[in-house]
């Protein structure tokens, strides 16, 4: 029911777009391949819309998968996920007069199931990326984007308040990739029960200040409350059930190599939160024996460093060439699963004269399982007596998982590209057991 609801509202929603756009012969007409967007112009509509400040939004990502070899269940089989963000975003000092200022509300819907969750990874276990980023946080609506941003100092002082992800703003991060462990926020991919990325939102202040036109520094406070998980409270405002606060600082360096692009952030951040000990009881003792209640800390922390650099421009054309890039996260050994993540790759766009605005990207990172967690599986084994991994009470023995992603990305037309790709996971959920994967992906990327 809730699925022919969704698909009724963005039946609709196109029709009248479509509508629009085929108005008029002057303004880009629905489907055309030069359009920003699948609707068109709405018969100049949306131009004129843009230049007085308001610009609507409904991107589309869809994500198949499927198991060529290898992974915990070897049967064959292929899964699909989506995502519709509908978005508006307004200019309020062309609207309103206010000066430097803008608002952003997003809607966002996922749906759809997840290859990794039992074909790719032991479910006793899990995957610890995704073989299909677009899953998770709960298959439904939420209200993902409601801010207010504010520029000060002739555009120095930058301030955002309202509710959105820490990700957005901190150790930041394109999503082109389909595989998780190479995209967005990987702060967010590993410690996920406090650092929540797109698509959930929580109250959030984030302050920015450009101390030259090439480096800046900023720091954010985030409402760490586990409610707004909850797949019922998509678009719950109060903040009954706070924890405590995520306080992430970072400085961001955009320099110029021989006139080609790049952007570099280091990071860090402070939960103030209780967390659990992943190993310790409340005595010191390893719970996985005493069943007593684990260790509690006053914080978690971690810092990350990414980079990103184009390094050569195509025949003279900044706008194509090769770009290199790199994540290195690392995190509060005492009380998280993953202890430090690393990732590196390459994206060039525009190899081919023929396909100027195709891309090609590869990718591989490590993900490395706090030991910690591995001695504490080795206990409950030893414990209860099971040394056999099929038996279904062996816990399992997590420590290192690898993953790699080699894309085509196929720019069919401004509002719609099309990433094919081969993805490679060893060790799935850093279980030895467990053969490695290959899997087959398409994502897919549009603007309506």
């Amino acid at each position: 029911m809730e699925h022919r609801k969704r698909n009724r509202l963005l039946g609709s929603f196109i029709a009248l777009a479509v509508a629009g756009g085929v108005g008029s012969a002057q303004a880009a007409e629905a489907f055309s391949t030069e359009s920003r967007w699948m609707s068109g112009d709405w018969g100049g509509t949306r131009t004129e819309l843009l230049d007085r400040g308001y610009d609507f939004s409904l991107d589309y990502v869809g994500e198949v998968a499927g198991n060529l070899h290898g992974g915990f269940n070897d049967d064959r089989t292929a899964r699909y996920s989506d995502q519709f963000a509908l978005g508006m975003h307004l200019d309020l000092q062309k609207i309103l007069g206010w000066q430097n200022a803008e608002f952003k509300l997003a809607i966002t819907e996922r749906s759809g199931r997840n290859l990794s969750n039992d074909r790719i990874s032991d479910p006793r276990a899990g995957h610890f990326s995704s073989v299909q980023e677009v899953w998770g946080r709960g298959q439904t609506w939420r209200l993902t984007q409601l801010w207010v941003k504010q520029k000060y100092l002739d555009g120095a002082l930058d301030v955002k308040f309202g509710r959105f992800g820490p990700g957005e703003e901190f150790n930041s991060f394109p999503c082109d990739f389909q595989n998780l462990a190479f995209c967005g926020s990987q702060v967010g991919n590993w410690v996920g029960g406090i650092w929540y990325n797109w698509p959930v939102s929580q109250w959030a202040l984030r302050v920015r200040y450009d101390l030259t036109p090439a480096f800046a520094v900023q720091v954010g406070a985030f409402e760490q409350n586990p409610s707004n998980l909850e797949t019922g409270n998509g678009f719950k405002l109060s903040g009954s059930g706070t924890k405590g606060a995520i306080l992430p600082v970072e400085a961001i360096w955009t320099p110029s190599l021989n006139g080609l692009p790049g952007e570099y952030r280091l990071g860090y951040y402070y939960s103030t939160a209780r967390a659990d000990d992943v190993y310790d009881d409340v005595d010191g003792q390893p719970q996985a024996l005493t069943g007593n209640a684990s260790k509690s800390h006053d914080s978690k922390h971690g810092w990350w460093v990414v980079a990103q650099q184009q390094v050569t421009a195509h025949n003279g054309d900044a706008d194509r060439g090769l770009s290199l890039f790199a994540n290195f996260t690392v995190h509060d050994k005492a009380t998280n699963v993953v202890d430090n993540y690393q990732q590196v790759g390459m994206v060039y766009k525009g190899a081919f004269d023929a396909r100027p605005k195709d891309d090609i990207g590869f990718g591989i990172a490590r993900i490395h399982v706090n030991d910690d967690v591995a001695r504490r599986a080795e206990l409950l084994n030893a414990q209860s007596g099971i040394g056999d991994y099929d038996n279904p009470g062996f816990v399992p023995v997590q420590r290192t998982e690898y993953n790699a992603e080699l894309y085509y990305g196929f720019h069919v037309t401004n509002w719609l590209t099309v990433r094919p790709n081969l993805q490679y996971i060893k060790r799935p959920g850093g279980v030895d057991e467990v053969d490695n994967a290959l899997v087959a992906g398409l994502k897919i990327q549009s603007s309506f």
